[in-house]
């Protein structure tokens, strides 16, 4: 009889820190009391949903107060033969939560506006199911950042995801919507099986979960093994490569914005993004540091495609088609993602890869402000011409001056052209990361794709000022979605006035 010796106890013990995981659990816990509140409020005061959670969203966004300039974690193996935590709240996780939490907390102040607009438009929304599936992905996506192990990273992933499934294909009757969630759903679906088989192929070669673990043992891997941790390391990276709407695994992103509701597309092009970029940074840089020479070459190939394809059809859309306003904004998140792609490419060739992670962050803080501002003001120019199509903007400033000097501005921060200073900088921190590993080919393309981008952006912008082909008409506009507006306005001429606000994470790092 062979004794197998029992693990001990003190290794099975979870430490669980409260202050730590409270902004995903307060998310989570405020999308409850919405569930149960729908049960009992009519149908003439869902309202109060709304309000309830943005009281919730922004008590999740306070709880990060406590957690700054400390790294705490939590849910610990603590005895033999390693320490090793599923959770860690450090200043990487802090600003991902802070992105996630307060773009949630403008789609939300958004979503008032248009769960009023479609119930007086006969075409009403379930409101309490969309605030609990609203707040049930922001806790998801919050948890999200802060996981340190591949389980607990992937069912964030689809705590984040599976709500946003529901969400698009909310608008019951409407053909566009049930076609961008079933577009939608089975992209997601495919690349969490993708995913998944990644991470079994990952754990079979390592036999463990824990990023900081996986990352140890992927370095003396057993000659016999190593094809299948090659295998499992770029199966884990395709399936991100999804999530971060990456050409070519993109095809679901313009139909799903067009057919889901306003918000919920302002939603995806941001928190969606802050997802899936955040998940593939902590596989490649935490987890797959060894195997720098398998996901460097992919995702800088991928950067190149994905910024190309992405400016090259925003380019080529039609200003009088129906929903080319938000097809535009589709393709140009596209772009972007390309964009954010490089700096993650470049943490591979790197010797500082924390710097060149610095550099993602905040190019994604600044796009998170102004993509979400930019689709404010879409929701705005919706509620009077619902075909939302480039050519309605024509002559907004004269009918809305304020409107299309904040939609001019959002513009011009995403081309990085002045008065949209900040993003400028966020571009040329990009352009250094890119240059500073090496990657001269691949600065070269950037280059060139934010020319093409400049075309399409001040074509957009110029049409705000032109004369309006007809009488130009005022409506009024709702407490909640003038105040997401003013928000994101403020938050964009802030930081293009103080830019050292977001370049501090390139220059100091995101790892305490």
């Amino acid at each position: 009889m062979i004794a197998v010796a029992a693990p001990s106890v003190a290794s099975l013990v979870q430490s669980v820190d409260w202050v730590a995981i409270a902004p995903p659990v307060i998310a989570a816990v405020a999308a409850l009391v919405v569930l149960v509140a729908d049960l009992f409020v009519g149908d003439a005061r869902k309202a109060v949903l709304g309000w309830i959670s943005v009281a919730g969203l922004a008590a999740a966004a306070l709880a990060l107060i406590p957690l700054i300039g400390d790294e705490r974690s939590t849910f610990c193996l603590t005895g033999a033969p390693y320490e090793a935590c599923s959770y860690t709240a450090d200043r990487f996780t802090l600003v991902v939560q802070f992105l996630v939490l307060a773009g949630a907390l403008l789609t939300a102040l958004l979503s008032i506006s248009a769960l009023k607009d479609a119930k007086n438009a006969d075409k009403p929304l379930p409101e309490g199911e969309y605030w609990f599936l609203l707040l049930s992905s922001a806790a998801g996506a919050a948890l999200l950042p802060a996981s340190r192990d591949l389980a607990t990273l992937v069912v964030a992933l689809e705590v984040a995801s599976l709500p946003a499934f529901a969400l698009v294909g909310l608008k019951h009757g409407d053909r566009r919507s049930s076609d961008a969630a079933l577009k939608f759903f089975l992209s997601s679906v495919t690349a969490t099986a993708v995913t998944l088989l990644g991470v079994s192929f990952v754990y079979a070669t390592t036999g463990s979960l824990h990023l900081t673990r996986v990352a140890s043992e992927l370095t003396h891997v057993n000659g016999q093994f190593h094809t299948l941790a090659q295998a499992g390391v770029a199966l884990t990276l395709v399936g991100f490569a999804f999530k971060t709407a990456a050409v070519p695994f993109h095809f679901w992103v313009p139909d799903t914005y067009v057919g889901a509701p306003l918000p919920i597309a302002a939603y995806l092009s941001v928190i969606g993004k802050a997802v899936g970029f955040s998940g593939l940074i902590l596989v490649t840089v935490v987890a797959f540091p060894s195997y720098a020479n398998v996901w460097g070459p992919a995702l800088a190939a991928l950067a190149a495609l994905t910024m190309t394809v992405g400016n090259v059809a925003a380019l080529r859309q039609q200003a009088t088609r129906a929903y080319s306003a938000v097809r535009l904004l589709a393709w140009s998140s596209v772009g972007q993602a390309g964009y954010l792609l490089v700096p993650i490419a470049a943490a591979a060739y790197s010797d500082d890869p924390q710097k060149s992670i610095g550099s993602t962050l905040a190019y994604a803080l600044m796009y998170a402000a102004v993509n979400l501002g930019a689709f404010a003001v879409a929701a705005l120019v919706a509620r009077t011409k619902p075909l939302n199509r480039v050519s309605d903007y024509q002559g907004l400033y004269a009918s809305r001056p304020l409107a299309a000097l904040v939609l001019g501005f959002f513009l011009l921060c995403l081309a990085g052209l002045p008065p949209g200073i900040i993003g400028l900088f966020a571009k040329v921190t990009v352009f250094s990361a890119a240059v500073d590993a090496g990657l001269g080919w691949l600065a070269v393309v950037m280059a060139v794709n934010v020319v093409i981008a400049l075309f399409y952006y001040l074509q957009w912008t110029a049409a705000l000022f032109r004369a309006p082909e007809g009488e130009p008409s005022a409506h009024r506009i709702p407490v909640p979605l003038t105040a997401a507006i003013a928000l994101t306005a403020v938050i964009g001429v802030a930081l293009s006035g103080a830019p050292q606000l977001i370049l501090h994470f390139v220059n100091n790092g995101l790892f305490l």
